[in-house]
């Protein structure tokens, strides 16, 4: 089990402890995920005054019963994907979803969790390929993960699953192949970190696809990237939403409540 290093102000760390603490007490289901995650799968150390909480959807419940037990504020800020729980003002993201409502929390992230200890406390990471797999699609003006991509490659690469990376992608393989190849770009004399096959697999589907028309469709699928850099694409120039069916999985009220948070970031 590997201890992550972690230096926080006093309240901060008390209110780390008490969450994790409270949620193992009830043998809750859940995995570390942000900062924390990435200090041990890519060894970039952030601190924030939040910790990220990733569950299972059908354990929202539950968890926030428990917190709510222990004395923490709880609200689902957004159903499609987040909630937060509150002690004063500080908080722990509880997360089942991306916001683009694609990289669903299922059983695949526990069975692949990372052993770690935190504060002294035993937690499970989530895992570095679904941390790739959420964070690729976080492409917007004020917030690229890009970097913590090419950070989770070039120290997790040579352990990840690439077979089981590039099936959470699915139809998206777009999407991780330009993480790929930006990440040649990054570091030159790394690139065979990433497995051969991987480039020569994604990179062959990019060749047959370019033989054949596109889709009559006009779909905009930016909106997966960036909730905000494509609404004009939606809302003036006729272009279907990739987050709504039959596209992806949002329903219109939620893409509504998502996009009217803009104006609070």
């Amino acid at each position: 089990m590997q201890p992550i290093r972690v230096e926080l102000d006093r309240g901060t760390r008390d209110f780390y402890v008490r969450t994790l603490t409270v949620l193992n007490a009830a043998e809750m289901p859940y995995l570390v995920g942000g900062a924390y995650a990435m200090g041990t799968l890519a060894g970039i150390e952030r601190h924030t005054k939040d910790i990220d909480v990733f569950i299972r959807e059908l354990d929202l419940d539950q968890v926030l019963g428990t917190l709510q037990d222990a004395g923490y504020r709880t609200e689902v800020t957004y159903p499609h994907w987040l909630a937060k729980a509150w002690i004063s003002e500080r908080f722990a993201d509880v997360i089942y979803r991306s916001g683009n409502g694609v990289a669903v929390v299922d059983d695949q992230w526990f069975e692949h969790a990372v052993e770690a200890e935190l504060l002294g406390i035993p937690v499970r990471l989530c895992p570095a390929e679904e941390v790739i797999w959420s964070k690729a699609y976080v492409q917007e003006r004020e917030r690229f993960d890009g970097a913590d991509i090419a950070h989770l490659i070039r120290l997790s690469g040579p352990s990840l699953d690439w077979t089981r990376l590039v099936g959470r992608f699915g139809d998206d393989w777009r999407v991780l192949l330009a993480h790929l190849v930006n990440f040649g770009f990054v570091y030159p004399g790394e690139r065979d970190i990433i497995p051969p096959w991987v480039i020569r697999k994604l990179a062959s589907r990019l060749l047959v696809e370019a033989e054949l028309p596109p889709p009559r469709q006009r779909v905009c699928r930016g909106t997966l990237l960036s909730r905000e850099q494509y609404l004009i694409d939606i809302a003036s120039w006729g272009y279907e939403d990739g987050r709504l069916p039959p596209h992806g999985t949002m329903t219109p009220e939620q893409v509504t409540h998502w996009t009217a948070a803009i104006s609070h970031h």
